[in-house]
């Protein structure tokens, strides 16, 4: 089953006093990178790529989490402990000549605390956990719709490649045969202009010499494997991708040889047609997890 490495995915959740968004996106890239944004701790943030690595294994990952309080909740936390502390030093210094600013303490550092701590930590996991999980899941469904698009666009591809591939088939003999006949005329063409007998067997033998270098069969054959290698781990493989590119360049390569071997004007444009459908195919195997 072909994953595609692109795609979008978006959950929320809610505690008694946060609102969790979760949206998580991903592109092509060779091996799985993954980037979090989030205000939770580096703990936590591990935890998240832990999720994302069971469900992902290739591509570039970025996830960002936001976290808002609810509206009925206070934007800031007042620190007890820290306004104590101000207003018991404050109090001494001033030695009750004077009443202590209440306005100048809440400009003080650390009375006002607006940041996250550990007990909302503890609360937001679970809905965090859940919410990345969600959106994990529905980033995988975008990712395997597109990649159904994908595998079926490689594999109507690979059937023009067997259609072409089966013309050469049907045109190598009588390349074969017309390489052949050249070669014989131009040997028997140098002969007579030089004057030189030659025994017919010879000439036969260097024929043969030289149009088995021009024999495309092997070639033709491994082709047509790789082709069904190429359809097998499509349909029945999962995390395919690298796979798939390993066989793409196979198939690329049996076909410049046979492009570079066989010297007949029909089977070089079925070449041009074989790798013309061989690069559609490279191309989304790009962006296949």
């Amino acid at each position: 089953m072909i994953l595609s490495m692109t795609g979008h995915g978006q959950a929320n959740a809610q505690t008694d006093h946060y609102r969790i968004v979760a949206e998580i996106r991903s592109v092509n890239n060779r091996f799985l990178k993954t980037t979090i944004h989030c205000e939770l701790d580096t703990e936590h943030l591990s935890k998240i790529e832990t999720l994302v690595k069971n469900r992902i294994h290739r591509g570039s990952v970025n996830v960002r989490i936001k976290t808002s309080k609810n509206a009925d909740q206070p934007v800031y936390r007042l620190n007890d402990r820290a306004i104590q502390a101000y207003w018991t030093q404050l109090a001494e210094i001033a030695g009750g000549s004077q009443g202590v600013n209440v306005e100048a303490i809440l400009q003080l550092p650390g009375v006002i605390d607006d940041e996250m701590d550990e007990s909302a930590t503890r609360e937001l996991w679970p809905k965090v956990e859940l919410a990345v999980n969600q959106a994990l899941a529905n980033l995988n469904h975008m990712r395997m719709q597109e990649g159904q698009v994908m595998e079926t666009n490689m594999l109507a591809n690979c059937d023009q490649i067997q259609q072409s591939l089966e013309k050469i088939k049907a045109l190598a003999p009588q390349a074969m045969d017309n390489y052949s006949t050249r070669m014989k005329d131009r040997i028997n063409k140098l002969l007579s202009e030089f004057d030189i007998t030659v025994e017919p067997k010879e000439i036969i033998k260097e024929v043969g010499i030289f149009a088995e270098k021009c024999d495309i069969s092997e070639e033709v054959v491994r082709l047509g494997s790789h082709i069904g290698q190429f359809r097998n781990v499509a349909e029945k493989e999962a995390n395919a991708g690298k796979k798939l590119d390993f066989l793409v360049q196979e198939m690329l390569r049996e076909t410049n040889t046979i492009g570079s071997k066989a010297n007949h004007v029909e089977i070089s444009n079925q070449v041009v047609e074989i790798k013309t459908a061989i690069e559609r195919i490279r191309e989304m195997v790009q962006n296949v997890e």
